[in-house]
């Protein structure tokens, strides 16, 4: 092959990248994200934002216990924290760096995280459609 050849099959090899990518932050922007707590925690959709930032770790006397939810979380966080993922993580980097608080766990998938805030008092997650058996905080 040519360069000229290998800089072609390149180019469009970059193009087909990002127009996966957009496609991807498409889809997850698009896609409904529902933020749930457990049974027995009570928030408000405006909680949501301080919730998963560390800025509000009580719900009257039950610690709050976030989980990030890695299938979702580009969506999450373009819908309700309006930050990108490096900013988020930033976020949390300069919290446990200044607080001690550490950022969220990561679950794998929808199951993961609603299995989590079922059995956890104070539990807080979000979910692609809103399961039985926990309290639906927000959605969008």
């Amino acid at each position: 092959m040519t360069n000229r050849a290998i800089r072609t099959v390149a180019a469009g090899f970059r193009a087909s990248l990002a127009v996966s990518l957009l496609a991807l932050t498409l889809g997850a922007a698009q896609a409904q994200v529902v933020v749930i707590c457990h049974p027995a925690t009570t928030l408000s959709g405006d909680d949501v934002r301080d919730v998963f930032l560390g800025e509000k770790q009580l719900a009257g006397t039950v610690k709050l216990q976030p989980v990030d939810n890695a299938a979702e979380q580009v969506g999450f966080l373009n819908k309700f924290l309006s930050m990108e993922p490096a900013k988020y993580s930033s976020a949390w980097a300069k919290k446990a760096f200044r607080d001690g608080v550490t950022a969220p766990p990561v679950k794998a998938s929808d199951s993961d995280v609603v299995d989590f805030v079922k059995r956890t008092p104070g539990g807080v997650g979000y979910v692609r459609s809103a399961p039985a058996g926990v309290n639906v905080v927000a959605q969008k």
